[in-house]
């Protein structure tokens, strides 16, 4: 704090000072002058130049000479050649007073007597001294903004020092990120930033932990099941039972092929670098054709109902990420429905709203929030077919892409619903 306040309260005393000295110089030169010294001058310069006039030119120099002498004056007859300056030059030749400064502070009051002579009183400007009283009052000035200044960057000199030490704390694997910083502080949004960023963290270190556990156990099985199916064919008598081996090792190689699919799929959507295509389109199309598409993969007497807004037309989002949506979620609704599945998608609020309904068994009450984390799979007794727990994870982070939410709860059919929705304002340029 004190190297930044040092270097700012200078800073600021340093312009200050600069910009009092260039207004001085600036008032000296162009300012008004006292009439009171002109008339002053006007009334020695007539003086002197009657004197002068009475005398032979010849005898002037020893005359200003007496004058100077007497009163104690700086006078000088100088001849017109020595004075320089055009705007001088034309003053004196306008019968008016000329005012020359040198850079040594000496100051020159000019006045033409003739065409051969000038004569000039020269003078030293002496700089003002200053009173003590004057002298208090300025460093009272600077004392105020030094005060000013200091009850300004304390509390964020103090905020600053607590996110770096909890930023410190957090880069020592202690994953706690616990920065006191008030709503009021000049840094609270940067706090705020740095909060997100360490929860968003943990929850990659989080997602990445269940991966590897997960892809260790999903890949493990089916491994021991190729082990197993090439002892059998080893074993076998004949083709026929070669064949049926090879047939289950393929199935195997299918599901481990599904698992790596699903895995790089969510993988992308964790990436922080994503470019989003996000353009217009025709969702009263481009739903029915993802159902259709999935329809032919699932059990033949799962019944789908669509209720799509005529207002679907011009839909803006990912074209692509919004097909893995509907898809993940129309999969994950037939392997739990036990006959029917609603789609329902409309525009409400300034929001778009995509809504999958099951008449399945529904997500407990304690599992609507965790059933969105990656790799994690309900009772697999209630539901037909399999899966890696990927699907609604998915769906949940392409969601965040389009700065929208999703939502787990109880639908009318008895089964589980699930909501996305995400604002039209955001994407609509």
């Amino acid at each position: 704090m004190t190297r930044h306040f040092l270097v700012l309260y200078f800073l600021i005393v340093i312009t200050l000072v600069t910009t009092s000295w260039g207004q001085d110089q600036l008032w000296q030169a162009y300012g008004p002058r006292d009439v009171s010294d002109d008339g002053s001058l006007v009334i020695a310069f007539t003086a002197i130049e009657s004197q002068l006039r009475a005398q032979p030119k010849d005898k002037w120099p020893y005359v200003i000479a007496n004058i100077a002498a007497g009163s104690n004056a700086n006078i000088e007859l100088l001849s017109l050649a020595d004075v320089a300056g055009k705007d001088t030059l034309t003053r004196l030749q306008h019968g008016d007073i000329a005012y020359m400064q040198t850079e040594d502070g000496e100051s020159w009051k000019l006045k033409q007597i003739n065409q051969d002579y000038v004569l000039a009183f020269k003078s030293i400007e002496l700089m003002p001294q200053r009173s003590t009283l004057e002298w208090s009052v300025t460093l009272l000035f600077y004392a105020t903004i030094a005060l000013v200044l200091m009850i300004w960057l304390w509390p964020l000199t103090r905020d600053l020092r607590r996110l770096e030490a909890a930023a410190a704390q957090y880069g020592n694997k202690q994953w706690s990120f616990d920065a006191k910083i008030k709503t009021h502080s000049l840094i609270h949004r940067l706090a705020e930033a740095f909060r997100k960023m360490a929860v968003r963290i943990d929850g990659l270190i989080a997602s990445h932990k269940d991966m590897a556990n997960a892809i260790s156990h999903e890949i493990k099985t089916p491994l021991s099941r190729m082990q197993f199916e090439i002892e059998l064919a080893q074993q076998a008598g004949s083709v026929s039972e070669v064949n049926a081996s090879l047939l289950n090792i393929r199935s195997d190689i299918a599901a481990i092929n599904d698992l790596v699919t699903a895995t790089m799929e969510y993988a992308i959507l964790e990436r922080a670098d994503i470019t989003l295509n996000i353009a217009q389109h025709d969702l009263t199309k481009l739903i029915p054709a993802i159902l259709a598409s999935v329809q032919r993969d699932v059990q033949a007497s799962t019944q789908f109902e669509i209720n799509i807004s005529t207002n679907a037309t011009c839909v803006i989002c990912d074209g692509h990420l919004f097909e893995t949506m509907l898809r993940n979620l129309l999969y994950n609704a037939s392997r739990y429905a036990k006959r029917n599945i609603h789609v329902t998608f409309d525009l409400c609020e300034g929001s778009y709203r995509l809504i999958v309904e099951d008449d399945g068994p529904g997500i407990p009450e304690q599992d609507l929030q965790r059933v969105f984390d990656s790799f994690v799979q309900l009772d697999q007794n209630k539901r037909k077919g399999k899966g890696f727990g990927l699907g609604l994870a998915i769906v949940k982070r392409a969601l965040e892409w389009h700065e929208g939410k999703v939502e787990a709860s109880r639908s009318s059919l008895g089964g589980a619903k699930i909501l996305l929705s995400w604002p039209i304002s955001v994407l609509d340029d």
